[in-house]
């Protein structure tokens, strides 16, 4: 047997906590399994595990060795539900959350695309700005803001290159007209997004100076949408995602500020669990987000282009 089915025997026996478990999980008897794991130990030149009354542990050089193995056994594992997802047809309900602005301006208006390429599918939508925890609460996909994931163990693919812009309704500006320099949005009615850490830090650095204002005024909403409607209503300004404000802008409704100002990095990115036998439906509806707003993204770099 070679090398790497040794070491994903090794991963299996860790995993288990036990030979005999190992054994009962891939179908092979317990001594097969042991034999498998001492290969691996002769072919590395040190013992991996030590076997104890209640089951197994592992040694110093054990512990080491099985995150290089676990690593090698993920990727050997996506691969086999990537293939084995072919021969299934997506169905059954598909749990999703998505961020407020987002899922109003962006993924309502793809989501009958989407069922009606996989009618299987049942889908149910939550629109949240709070942080989720998808395996605490049984979501199986959630998007947000790419800046938003800390989690290490989801899965997380960028959906769509983002920016951020400061922007006002006309109707706002002609009462108190427009701030000059970066420095004077401190005396400008400044909309804030409440529970998302940071975001109200606005820094630039225009024409070789750096700024930092801190976003304060007499509103403060808990999505982006909020803030959006009321930026749309003549509040104040407000910092939002390009995806969100580009067709106001382009209709005069909102008007941009510092047009050479542009916040980076903060992509839209779905996540999800990692965990072994993927669904057919959870695959699909990721593969059709990055495929459907890269397609997006490509076709405006080439309208921008011409």
């Amino acid at each position: 047997m070679d090398v790497s089915s040794q070491m994903l025997a090794f991963v299996r026996v860790v995993e288990t906590g036990s030979i005999s478990a190992a054994s009962r999980a891939s179908g092979q008897t317990p001594s097969a399994v042991s034999k498998q794991i001492g290969h691996l130990e002769d072919h590395v030149g040190h013992r991996l595990l030590r076997r104890t009354r209640a089951g197994v542990s592992l040694t110093e050089e054990g512990k080491r060795y099985y995150e290089k193995c676990r690593a090698v056994a993920e990727k050997f594992y996506e691969a086999e539900d990537y293939i084995n997802s072919f021969s299934a047809a997506p169905s059954g309900l598909l749990r999703v959350a998505s961020s407020v602005a987002f899922g109003k301006a962006q993924l309502m208006h793809v989501l009958p695309e989407f069922l009606e390429k996989y009618p299987d599918i049942k889908f149910s939508l939550e629109l949240t700005d709070r942080t989720i925890d998808i395996e605490e609460e049984s979501y199986d996909a959630a998007i947000s803001f790419a800046e938003q994931l800390t989690n290490p163990n989801v899965i997380v693919r960028r959906i769509m290159r983002n920016e951020r812009i400061l922007c006002a309704a006309p109707r706002f500006i002609a009462r108190h007209g427009a701030p000059a320099t970066f420095a004077e949005l401190t005396r400008y009615n400044c909309l804030r997004t409440s529970n998302a850490r940071g975001r109200n830090a606005w820094h630039a650095e225009l024409d070789g100076i750096r700024y930092s204002v801190e976003a304060d005024g007499n509103f403060e909403g808990n999505s982006a949408d909020a803030v959006f409607i009321a930026a749309l209503s003549g509040l104040g300004i407000a910092r939002l995602s390009t995806y969100l404000v580009a067709d106001k802008i382009a209709s005069g409704e909102l008007v941009r500020l510092f047009p050479e100002y542009t916040q980076n990095h903060a992509d839209v990115a779905v996540s999800y669990a990692q965990k072994r036998n993927l669904s057919p439906s959870i695959r699909a509806f990721v593969d059709f987000l990055v495929a459907r707003f890269d397609h997006r993204e490509r076709r405006a770099m080439s309208n921008a282009a011409d």
